[in-house]
């Protein structure tokens, strides 16, 4: 019974969080062409009641651990569902993030997702894509904020071992700039599918920066040892056990 009411207001509460972005999008949407900081807004706005709404209709809390970045830096972020973006969005001041290019053809999603300067990716083109989005991530250069990748490229679900792609890497050398590792366990609560959301403490935490200047190979090992690590060990925190889920 318990099980069956927590299935239903996870869906009540995936319906109006759609239904709440679509109202957003339509009011802000004169203000979001004329301005970036009228898309800015709305979005900032949609992520911070959205996780009103996740801890009042689903239980789950939200907590953001580490030290923030408010600079010019690369994010390179676990990705397990979409309340990592959430909460990554609300805590830095201007994200911006890599993202796949047929979200551009989304409803609101693709017009915000330009005007805050985020950059899609082909992900189909592999060699291609990677040498077109360091090109698009240039053109965006002069704008400020914090530039988001999710180095498996995908939503991975907790226990589950993908590898990390060489884009991340690329990016660091060529930006030059420092890379902020962040951490999550957000999966455990709200699934990469599927409608049921459980309560619990839903976390991602930045992790200290990796400075610039390393060799490709050595960020590569770095970034993901400190990545899955942290990510394991708050998975276990939350009292699951990421080495025997395969």
């Amino acid at each position: 019974m318990i099980h069956a009411m927590q299935w239903l207001r996870s869906l009540v509460f995936i319906i109006v969080i759609y239904f709440w972005m679509a109202v957003l999008g339509i009011l802000f949407t004169p203000y979001a062409i004329l301005s970036k900081r009228g898309a800015l807004r709305a979005c900032k706005i949609y992520a911070r009641s959205t996780l009103v709404l996740t801890r009042w209709m689903v239980g789950i809390r939200g907590e953001v651990r580490g030290a923030v970045p408010s600079g010019e830096v690369m994010v390179a972020a676990k990705h397990q569902s979409f309340l990592d973006i959430l909460l990554i969005f609300d805590a830095v001041p201007h994200a911006k993030f890599i993202m796949k290019r047929e979200l551009l053809w989304t409803p609101f999603i693709g017009l915000y997702a330009k005007r805050l300067g985020c950059v899609p990716v082909d992900r189909g083109r592999r060699g291609a894509a990677v040498a077109k989005m360091v090109q698009d991530v240039a053109q965006e250069f002069n704008d400020p904020g914090q530039l988001i990748i999710y180095p498996q490229g995908t939503r991975v679900a907790p226990g589950v071992r993908k590898p990390y792609k060489v884009g991340s890497g690329v990016l660091y050398k060529e930006l030059g700039q420092p890379c902020v590792p962040v951490a999550t366990n957000v999966g455990l609560f709200w699934p990469r599918k599927g409608i049921m959301r459980k309560p619990g403490l839903a976390i991602v935490e930045f992790l200290d920066p990796i400075e610039p200047g390393l060799d490709r190979n050595d960020f590569m090992r770095r970034l993901e040892d400190r990545v899955e690590t942290r990510s394991d060990a708050l998975m276990r925190e939350a009292g699951f056990d990421p080495d025997g889920a395969d």
